[in-house]
């Protein structure tokens, strides 16, 4: 004979916990976004994307800075303690990739770099770890290029024109950058012996200013200069660099890269500078999609493409309100 037993209190309470748990598991997600820069416009914006697509999507964010590798690794041990299953991360230096990996695979965390992606030893990008960020050779072409026809415009001769090339060298980014703007400026016409280094320490505005001045002091044979560098707060040093050696704005081209309150400031002022353009890329967008890459992954299981690119849009002071709206910025 066979009995039938009516479901107790406690097998429906422990169901009931099994599905609720499911679905706290879900709710709990928290993960990490880690930025070399936390100071800087471009990662504010990022961090703070990533926070409000957490608000809206019911995950948590936890914001953290990671200039230097020892600060990294102590962000990781920092978000395992808190239970976070996996972070986003622009790295200080790329070639940390493989500690910062290590460290993660340990925690059992999840990783995605932004901006800046992960090499291995070799030099090559860490295929394992999906990355978004810009092709760093493209939007230097198109910084070149942007350059290039505003000279057209003011009707420069390219053979008498001088460019302040600001690098860093240290970073793959930055080289792709500088070098895809050097390209395109070549092929334009421009005099490569006339392009000059000005090696900064940094990537913010007061080491370029100081890489910078010296060059305009060295070589004051030439009446019309551009500049180009990895970012707009580079490009901006070297325009106040100009400004201090008596340079007018109409004398200066600089284009930078990002599209940042640092862009927005100068678009703001009363009267022009030799700060020209910025290609604009959206650090909400990056923001927003590396976090909800990251929350899919984690809840779902689907990971992300290993190489994501973006490309970049002309920001100059007559649409740079529309170019920032547009872009969410």
């Amino acid at each position: 004979m066979i009995r039938f037993v009516k479901p107790s209190l406690l097998t429906l309470g422990l169901s009931l916990g099994v599905c609720m748990g499911s679905a706290q598991a879900q709710d709990d997600v928290k993960i990490g976004f880690i930025v070399k820069k936390p100071e800087q416009a471009w990662f504010i914006n990022e961090q703070k994307a990533a926070t409000q697509l957490g608000e809206e999507k019911g995950f948590s964010v936890v914001r953290l800075a990671g200039e230097d590798g020892q600060q990294v690794l102590s962000a990781i041990d920092n978000l395992h303690s808190q239970g976070a299953q996996g972070f986003v991360i622009c790295p200080p230096d790329v070639r940390l990739g493989p500690a910062i990996v290590n460290r993660a695979e340990r925690y059992g965390m999840k990783v995605i770099t932004v901006d800046d992606r992960f090499l291995g030893p070799g030099g090559e990008p860490i295929e394992s770890v999906p990355h978004l960020g810009m092709s760093g050779y493209k939007i230097g072409q198109q910084v070149g290029k942007a350059i290039a026809a505003e000279m057209k415009a003011r009707g420069w001769d390219p053979k008498s024109v001088a460019a302040l090339r600001i690098t860093n060298y240290e970073l793959p980014t930055a080289k792709e950058r500088t070098d895809g703007a050097t390209q395109a400026l070549l092929e334009s016409g421009f005099v490569k012996a006339n392009i000059f280094d000005a090696p900064q320490q940094n990537t913010d505005t007061s080491s370029a200013f100081a890489a910078a001045s010296p060059v305009f002091s060295k070589h004051g044979n030439f009446d019309h200069w551009v500049i180009y560098a990895l970012n707009e707060e580079s490009v901006l040093g070297g325009v106040r660099a100009s400004e201090q050696y008596g340079l007018s704005p109409d004398q200066v081209i600089g284009v930078g890269i990002n599209g940042s309150g640092a862009a927005f400031a100068e678009f703001s002022r009363k009267n022009p500078t030799g700060f020209y353009g910025t290609m604009a890329v959206s650090s909400t967008m990056h923001g927003r999609q590396t976090a909800d890459n990251l929350y899919t992954w984690i809840t779902t299981g689907d990971k992300p493409k290993a190489n994501t690119e973006t490309t970049g849009t002309l920001m100059t002071r007559e649409n740079w309100q529309e170019v920032r709206d547009d872009l969410g910025l």
